[in-house]
């Protein structure tokens, strides 16, 4: 992922903090005299990482009211060089990262005016501004002067009035800004661009100075480097440098049976069959090609006699290809277009000489979500998790734009969500030890629950997860050390980037964690007397998944919970009383909006997922997911059939629109939510939408239809 990109974490920003001295304080005259940067490297300060450099203004002298500010005189640079043979160095210091400047919009203005006036090319770098970013996080304060607010924030103020003196103390102001700005909802850099440029008065009034604005609209930042973000992919890498080689060819008189032990001893999904075939000297136009897929129908349609047949009969003509020497991106668009998994790779002359599949083209394009997980696994602080937490939104970027479902990029999300949680689980545990309050009193595991359970969790999230420990009364000994586990989980996690849950779902609170046998109380008591106010712990409880530690203590208890609520009649039909659906469609068919947009959790998800929950619990259907649990009920009963079919489609729907939403919303700093803009849907994707709504409508029919009785 571009390290500038609008949804990078500014705990984990690469940038450098510059600062400038100069002849006056009018940007329209002054020239720089000293210029200075230094580096934040994955949001910390790279001791000895810096740039400072006095210049030589010619032409014009330092004013003696301007050297009592900073103390460089005419002296003190009249052997320094000019602006014109600094800037180039500076620049590749520089780099691509983002600049930070304490009323950075000075600083600009000044450097562009000096490549004006040497000829020298000015491009404007992506910026942030510390006094912007101080009144946001706080407007109350009187005044946001270097000096105030390194006050206010506890940072220490060295060499002040020198270009690096007063870069150093902003870039450690930036670093105290960020768990300030986090408390008011703002994480990434285009959600703190949009900020700044809500205080339109401050910058008018710096635009009227002479200065350039001090941020620029995401929107614009952004454009660029998207298109950089998938030259980085489908069009830099070539397919001859993914394909599997050498292809691998069978003769097309061989039989099934054959090819399936060729496919099992290569360990591949497909082959190439060609007369008499020679791997490297075949071309396309002569080969066919036989997959798993075909080896399946063959034998559904044939039974066991299919094996004997010539592997010919089931292969399919002409072979699919590209060339090796093409960008990825064709191959991405032939296997859409021809809806297949399987292509050949020719050279110029035609011949055959490798295969592509979808499976490696998946490789390539998970192998940021694959780094994701790596250094979630390897991260030893909460820093380091936000760091590879950082790439979440880029990998989902990355696979919408690839064709993947909504369903599949939240099965990814998930799945690095509970890893997030686990190491959190892991890094609080080593913590728990060095603060001398010793390691586990007992075997215990960590759960997350809900969406994250059900694989099912999207970019718009919080935290809700719990500990299951083997032994011990509540507010025991062993209930406390995990209590101090749940808190520095919680803790880690917010600072990471995922929130602290609004509903006090954590391990941190004594509802969500507790023994074995505190667990199996709870449950008996929302089965046996349960009231709706129990609804929202039983709802995410039955989603539950392990991540860290004894994974058989949470198998256990979720047995035991599905256990307890089979035939449990009451229950079943409290769980469904609870769904309820608003309606969002018009007469006409016109879909209702707020501000333009629909919230697509209340409109539709809940009633899916709270009614496949409910029926997998009646139903004793283990499966997580919901598809997983439509099916399940699908295949005992023998009525609604259709409904259930139609909930199955609307739930991808919904997921679908919802995490392209959401992508387009984190690139332009709007935080992520569940409404969706249904303007900006086009005609296919809204008719879809309808036929969703429609589905989810039913929902409560559907229920009524669906056997509750004992």
């Amino acid at each position: 992922m571009d390290k500038t990109s609008g949804v990078v974490p500014l705990l984990s920003l690469d940038a450098v903090v510059i600062d400038t001295e100069t002849t006056g304080l009018d940007p329209r005259k002054a020239r720089v005299i000293e210029l200075a940067g230094v580096r934040l490297s994955a949001g910390k300060l790279v001791a000895g990482d810096k740039f400072r450099q006095l210049l030589r203004p010619a032409g014009q002298s330092i004013p003696a009211e301007t050297t009592r500010i900073h103390g460089i005189d005419d002296a003190m640079v009249a052997g320094s060089p000019l602006f014109a043979d600094v800037w180039p160095r500076f620049t590749a210091f520089l780099g691509q990262a983002v600049v930070i400047g304490h009323s950075v919009g000075f600083d600009l203005a000044v450097l562009r005016r000096e490549c004006d006036l040497a000829g020298l090319p000015w491009t404007r770098p992506r910026t942030l501004d510390t006094r912007l970013l101080a009144q946001i996080a706080a407007p109350e304060l009187v005044g946001y002067s270097l000096e105030e607010l390194a006050a206010w924030l506890g940072v220490d103020v060295a060499g002040r009035h020198s270009a690096l003196g007063d870069a150093t103390t902003a870039s450690r102001m930036f670093l105290a800004l960020v768990p300030k700005l986090r408390d008011h909802g703002i994480r990434t850099i285009a959600e703190a661009e949009r900020a700044c440029l809500a205080l339109t008065s401050v910058l008018d009034d710096q635009a009227r100075s002479g200065w350039i604005e001090a941020v620029a609209a995401p929107e614009r930042a952004d454009a660029e480097r998207t298109l950089k973000r998938f030259d980085s992919y489908a069009y830099r890498h070539r397919n001859r440098d993914i394909m599997r080689t050498p292809p691998v060819f069978v003769e097309a008189d061989i039989s099934v049976r054959d090819v399936l032990a060729r496919l099992a001893s290569e360990r591949i999904s497909a082959v190439f069959v060609a007369p008499h075939a020679v791997a490297g000297v075949v071309k396309a136009a002569e080969a066919g090609i036989v997959t798993e897929r075909d080896l399946l129908s063959a034998i559904d349609r044939f039974g066991a006699a299919a094996l004997d047949l010539p592997v010919e009969q089931i292969t399919s003509r002409p072979l699919a290809a590209v060339l090796d020497d093409a960008f990825v991106y064709r191959a991405i668009g032939r296997m859409n277009r021809l809806k297949t998994r399987h292509l050949g790779v020719v050279d110029e002359a035609g011949h055959v000489v490798g295969a592509l599949s979808a499976r490696d083209l998946l490789r390539l394009r998970a192998g940021e979500a694959i780094s994701l997980g790596e250094e979630i696994d390897d991260a030893v602080d909460a820093h380091g998790l936000a760091v590879a937490w950082a790439k979440l939104p880029g990998v989902a970027e990355a696979l919408l734009a690839e064709g993947l479902s909504g369903r599949d990029i939240a099965e990814v999300i998930s799945r690095e969500l509970g890893g997030l949680t686990g190491q959190a689980a892991a890094i609080a545990e080593r913590i728990m030890r060095e603060r001398g309050e010793g390691g586990p009193p007992c075997r215990y595991a960590t759960i997350v629950l809900g969406s994250a359970g059900r694989g099912e969790s999207l970019l718009a999230m919080d935290q809700d997860n719990a500990v299951i420990f083997e032994q011990g009364e509540p507010e025991g000994r062993e209930d406390r050390w995990f209590a101090g586990l749940g808190t520095l989980v919680a803790d880690i996690l917010h600072e990471a980037g995922v929130p602290y849950c609004k509903g006090g779902v954590m391990a941190k609170n004594p509802p969500w964690r507790g023994s074995v046998a505190t667990w199996q109380s709870r449950i008996d008591h929302w089965i046996a007397r349960s009231d709706p106010k129990d609804l929202l712990s039983v709802d995410i409880f039955f989603d539950l998944r392990a991540v860290h530690g004894d994974g058989s203590l949470a198998v256990a208890v979720r047995r035991a919970a599905f256990a307890a609520a089979e035939g449990q009649v009451a229950f079943a039909k409290l769980l469904v009383e609870g769904i309820s659906v608003p309606r969002s469609l018009r007469f006409l068919g016109g879909i209702r909006t707020e501000e333009g947009r629909i919230d697509l959790k209340r409109a539709g998800l809940f009633g899916v997922v709270s009614a496949a929950r409910a029926m997998a619990i009646r139903y004793h259907v283990m499966d997580r997911s919901t598809p997983a649990r439509l099916a399940g009920v699908k295949a005992l009963l023998h009525v609604s059939e259709t409904d259930l079919d139609a909930l199955g489609e609307a739930h991808g729907v919904f997921l679908d629109l919802i995490v392209s939403q959401q992508v387009d919303d984190v690139t332009h700093g709007i935080p992520p939510s569940n409404a969706v803009s249904v303007n900006q849907l086009s005609a296919h994707d809204r008719d879809r939408l309808r036929a969703a709504l429609e589905a989810v409508a039913s929902v409560d029919e559907l229920l009524r239809d669906v056997p509750f009785k004992s």
